[in-house]
């Protein structure tokens, strides 16, 4: 082999790093694996036979990757409001190993990721590079296309927003995700009244035709109704984040066999919907946080 070659047993010395660094910028196990495979394919092409420090250009190499996803995600974000879709828009990474996916986020924190997903692609690499991995800003700046002094304002701002929790809108998506994880707490745990408690007087429940083919119940009016519903279900669920909104996951060993979007009125949940279509699914963006 060339010398100037990266070989796998060097890149593999160094894979775990990577994954850490791409998981906290796209807040997704099978995104982040994806990321540190095509930086696998960029480095093993590349000369590196004149890198001194092989951890920060890997480093640099996967930033960019990640910088590039979390572009081309906002970028899918914003055609789909402009196209106004009737119904959710969702991509499934289903390659995900759920366990590894949760054991993955408890080492970063809900509160963390959540808040992460209002930071602009550029505030939320160099937030990430920076705050959490000692990063330089002379290194990032590069990565990013700014100064090095842009950079440190940028951070700067992305370091502002976290404390703050990104802002009321963040700080109600956090609020929303613990109000989800704790609606089907209570539906697994068959407490009826906390249930009750949890929603909207008007609230209604629409599964489509595959979700009533899954036992998933029918259209329903009513937060007495849904409650009596949902109590004593829920296993096999998980509160997750679809299109960076609170949703719902029902994966009985591993297997997605069902989404649940949830909207809200003030603090209660107002509306959900059960989905099930296959096609409808493919198209669900998905991170367990």
């Amino acid at each position: 082999m060339d010398e100037s070659s990266l070989s796998a047993e060097r890149f593999e010395e160094h894979r775990g790093h990577l994954r850490a660094v791409a998981y906290r910028m796209l807040g997704s196990l099978s995104e982040a694996d994806d990321a540190v495979q095509e930086t696998w394919i960029k480095a093993a092409r590349a000369d590196v036979g004149e890198v001194e420090n092989l951890a920060g250009w890997l480093t640099r190499v996967v930033s960019r990757v990640c910088l590039d996803q979390l572009r081309s995600r906002k970028s899918r974000r914003e055609d789909s409001l402009d196209e106004r879709p009737a119904e959710p828009a969702v991509r499934l990474f289903r390659r995900t190993d759920p366990e590894a996916e949760l054991v993955m986020a408890d080492s970063v924190g809900l509160a963390l990721l959540v808040v992460m997903e209002a930071l602009s692609p550029v505030e939320r690499l160099a937030f990430v590079l920076h705050d959490l991995f000692s990063v330089p800003f002379a290194e990032i700046a590069p990565i990013v296309d700014r100064s090095p002094e842009t950079t440190q304002r940028i951070a700067s701002r992305a370091r502002r927003r976290v404390r703050d929790q990104g802002g009321a809108a963040t700080g109600d998506r956090l609020r929303r995700f613990r109000a989800v994880e704790a609606f089907m707490r209570a539906a697994r745990d068959g407490e009826f009244e906390s249930l009750l408690s949890m929603l909207d007087p008007e609230a209604t429940y629409r599964p489509d035709e595959a979700a009533r083919r899954l036992g998933a119940g029918t259209e329903m009016f009513g937060a007495r109704t849904i409650a009596e519903q949902f109590a004593g279900a829920g296993h096999w669920t998980r509160a997750v984040l679809l299109d960076g909104e609170v949703g719902v996951v029902l994966a009985p060993k591993g297997r997605l066999k069902l989404v649940l979007t949830v909207s809200f009125k003030d603090d209660r949940i107002a509306a959900i919907e059960a989905i099930a279509e296959p096609e409808r699914l493919e198209a669900v963006e998905l991170r367990v946080p």
